[in-house]
């Protein structure tokens, strides 16, 4: 799959389907923040939470670097990251 391809499947996943099943990202990503927050007793933003979980993909790559689900879920949750630090929606 070439990059372009990537970062169509992103898009498409998280305009549809993850949409559907978890809410918009903003509202998800607040939540998730709250209840890390509240575990670690500090402070995490809904962008840290897209930007954590991208690293989570990165450390599965490093195991499986073929593998292409893990590519697709960064590009999404960077765009996640983005969208929310710059408030667009």
């Amino acid at each position: 799959m070439d990059r372009g391809n990537i970062l169509d499947e992103a898009k498409r996943l998280i305009n549809n389907d993850r949409q559907k099943d978890y809410g918009r990202p903003e509202i998800n990503h607040t939540r998730i923040a709250n209840l890390w927050s509240a575990f670690l007793e500090t402070d995490i933003t809904p962008a840290q939470v897209a930007m954590c979980m991208s690293l989570v993909k990165v450390a599965r790559l490093i195991e499986s670097p073929k593998h292409l689900d893990s590519y697709v879920d960064m590009a999404a949750y960077a765009a996640i990251a983005g969208e929310i630090e710059t408030g667009n929606k």
